[in-house]
């Protein structure tokens, strides 16, 4: 690859989308202003402009004509299906493209691969953040952008099969990946990455931080890696076969994450030593509590959260039965049981069995479980039930104590940070995490 890609964003889907052009913006059709709202009928975007004119089609494309041209999209939501959910306007630069998706418009920015992690970088990370934390970070975003492209190539051309549901009598096994995003290569929310355009401040560090790793990827062999990360991995990561496609990948595998040794010495797919693992607090580089390293990682409305290594969730009977009524669309009656089916190599649970007096159905993967179990996401799977008070075989209340926050496969932002504190490199993080990947300079 001798230059860096264009890729395309998905900033929002909305049956009206406001925007404002700041710049010299060029449409194939002629069209005055910078004001304009899209809306769809009969199948049709109608694009109007603040001095009334109108034209109808199936796509548009505004092109910018310089670096600093921008766009301002009115109502973005972020933070979709969590505690924080909010809609903000956002402003990016690029070109902007509204084509029909279903029943709605799509806009999504066109942008060059730099350009955008330049916004992914000082969104998911803070100013404070050290420069090799913020380099590693660069190095994973990059690689997993351009792996979700091609991959998003080869299931257009249908070399590659893709299925993200499996289903049989007494069993629902779900994941959520690639398949949400078909008209674009990446969405703008924490499904994907993190991105707000110019929206927030391109913060200086962040921004040398892109310069100084420009081009780099993880590979192995020819293969760019598709590297993820999650918040916090409660002390090791999982494999990324027990979370997404049963695919494996040898650099998304369990690693400790301790400077310590390869192994905790325990096999936390057996229920007993997950159990002992879950309910203790053990050394890792993501076990802290340190304000400055945590402020480097969570933004604003995270810093509150103390207890993301290891937590407790508490449901009443009734709770719990109607919440799992709401996620499932599944009347189970009251419940029984939350029994463990399956576990990873971090804890986490693949599959669950939910044991109600109407009906018993095994759930899983990781994020199924948590969407599930909470109004919003719960933290990891990584977690065992007690279930208490029990009257005629009816527990009236369940406690989940668990470990970690986010899917735990790839680099552990938070032991991330502490490395970086540290004074590991960033070349170092990304050997810890991403175990037999190579760094490689391909444009």
């Amino acid at each position: 690859m001798s230059r860096q890609p264009e890729i395309q964003v998905g900033i929002l889907a909305e049956k009206v989308i406001t925007f404002e052009l700041d710049g010299h913006y060029s449409l194939k059709e002629e069209m005055s202003g910078s004001r304009f709202q899209a809306e769809l009928s009969g199948g049709e975007i109608v694009l109007s402009s603040g001095s009334g004119q109108q034209m109808k089609g199936k796509e548009f494309i505004f092109q910018a004509s310089s670096a600093a041209d921008s766009f301002l999209l009115e109502g973005v939501t972020i933070g979709i299906d969590f505690h924080w959910e909010q809609k903000e306007n956002q402003r990016f630069r690029g070109d902007l493209k509204l084509t029909v998706e279903g029943e709605k418009v799509r806009a999504i920015n066109l942008v060059l691969l730099e350009e955008y992690l330049r916004s992914v970088i000082s969104s998911e990370m803070s100013a404070t953040s050290s420069p090799d934390l913020l380099k590693a970070h660069a190095v994973i975003s990059r690689s997993w952008l351009l792996a979700q492209i091609k991959k998003s190539e080869q299931l257009k051309a249908g070399t590659t099969s893709y299925a993200s549901v499996q289903q049989i009598e007494g069993e629902l096994i779900r994941w959520y990946d690639r398949e949400d995003h078909q008209h674009f290569d990446v969405c703008s929310d924490d499904h994907c990455q993190r991105y707000q355009g110019i929206t927030k401040i391109i913060n200086e560090k962040a921004s040398r931080a892109i310069d100084e790793t420009f081009g780099e990827f993880l590979m192995l062999g020819d293969e760019t890696c598709d590297a993820r990360f999650s918040k916090c991995c409660g002390g090791v990561s999982e494999n990324f076969e027990n979370v997404w496609e049963p695919v494996q990948h040898s650099y998304l595998t369990e690693v400790v994450d301790s400077e310590y040794g390869e192994t905790t010495g325990m096999d936390l797919r057996r229920e007993e030593e997950a159990e002992e693992w879950i309910r203790s607090s053990p050394y890792a580089f993501c076990n802290t509590t340190d304000a400055q390293v945590l402020a480097q990682v969570l933004p604003d409305f995270d810093q509150a959260t103390t207890d993301f290594y290891r937590w407790k969730v508490s449901y009443t009977q009734q709770q719990l039965a109607a919440l799992l009524l709401k996620k499932s669309g599944i009347d189970f009656g009251q419940i029984i049981r939350l029994e463990p089916v399956e576990r990873g190599h971090s804890a986490r649970l693949i599959k669950l069995r939910v044991v109600g007096v109407k009906k018993t159905m095994v759930i899983g993967k990781e994020l199924e479980i948590r969407r599930t179990l909470s109004e919003s996401h719960l933290y990891s799977s990584a977690f065992v039930v007690d279930h208490h008070d029990v009257q005629d075989g009816i527990p009236q209340r369940f406690e989940l104590t668990g470990a970690g926050w986010g899917h735990g496969v790839g680099l552990c932002q938070i032991g991330a940070a502490v490395m970086g504190e540290k004074g590991y490199s960033y070349e170092q993080i990304l050997k810890h995490y991403f175990r037999g990947a190579e760094l490689k300079k391909i444009y």
